[in-house]
């Protein structure tokens, strides 16, 4: 049974607890009467080398390895040294307000990034990775010729998921990420060098502030962007409004395409993102087609994705 995608939990996030396939482990210890399953878990997590080096909150870890020695003592299994070791190890760790994400690509390639355990810090939300920066990069994935060969601006990025995996994935002739909180951007940058896409040739990569509200036609001009993507920028009306603005910015400069995706959240904020870029000549079609799930986050939330033209 390939168990892989199962146990990237401990590499995701906290929601991925509830959701790990604990019926399964329970049914197997319960009959097998084995710990031969919990060692094969912590090897594809806590102890996977790449868990290592870029460990996931002490929290989570604390958590993940609780519920494997609660099922293991449950099943009247014999006591497994490693799995004892692995939770002495983080017991005494202590928590901090950032810690690694490792995300696990198609192919066997990964991104991990520094990420905050809190979803806003610094007055931001920008230093967590978001359901629709998920579902954009998993849409890059099986769209690459979106971006082959292309000069890629991405704006709102974050901490670099989306971006990062392209710049793997997809063989942009240049990508440009930005962001305009300083948190943020030092954050981006730190996140690129970890992942080490600055050394890849190609494509060139450059980390720039871009202030929506006041950036100018020559400073967007020299970019030179032939695509243009966003994911979870549509959250509050003003930055809305921003966003709109520099669009119509991009669009006086040149004809790029370009790819907003947005969890809409709320119904009267998106609505009214629409209505602006209506009212500034701005077009839109909204993306259709389900995308492969590569990454393990809920899908609950209603996800859209736009492009949009003149």
């Amino acid at each position: 049974m390939d168990i892989s995608q199962d146990f990237q939990a401990p590499f995701f996030a906290m929601s991925r607890l509830l959701s790990f396939p604990w019926t399964f482990v329970e049914k197997d210890l319960e009959s097998n009467k084995s710990s031969e399953l919990i060692s094969d878990i912590l090897k594809q997590t806590c102890l996977h080398s790449l868990c290592r080096k870029f460990p996931p909150s002490a929290k989570y870890r604390k958590l993940f390895l609780s519920q494997l020695i609660k099922r293991q003592e449950a099943a009247g299994c014999d006591p497994l040294d490693e799995l004892y070791d692995a939770l002495a190890e983080v017991v005494g760790a202590e928590d901090t307000s950032e810690c690694y994400k490792s995300y696990l690509l198609p192919g066997g390639d990964s991104v991990s990034l520094r990420e905050s355990v809190a979803l806003i810090s610094d007055g931001t939300t920008g230093l967590v990775t978001w359901e629709a920066a998920l579902f954009l990069t998993e849409w890059a994935l099986e769209h690459r010729q979106a971006f082959s060969g292309r000069t890629v601006l991405e704006l709102g990025s974050g901490v670099g998921l989306t971006g990062i995996t392209i710049c793997r994935s997809c063989s942009p002739k240049r990508f440009v990420f930005s962001d305009c909180h300083p948190r943020v951007l030092q954050t981006l940058e730190n996140n690129v060098r970890l992942n080490a896409v600055t050394q890849r040739e190609p494509p060139p990569v450059t980390v720039q502030e871009l202030d929506w509200s006041t950036a100018t036609e020559e400073q967007v001009a020299l970019i030179e962007a032939d695509t243009v993507i966003a994911a979870d920028v549509v959250y509050d009306p003003e930055v809305a409004e921003s966003l709109v603005k520099l669009l119509n910015t991009i669009l006086s400069c040149s004809n790029p395409d370009i790819y907003i995706c947005s969890t809409v959240r709320n119904p009267e904020t998106y609505g009214g993102f629409k209505m602006q870029l209506e009212k500034a000549g701005i077009s839109h079609r909204v993306m259709t087609g389900a995308v492969s799930h590569v990454f393990p986050y809920s899908r609950g939330s209603a996800i859209e994705m736009i492009q949009l033209y003149r």
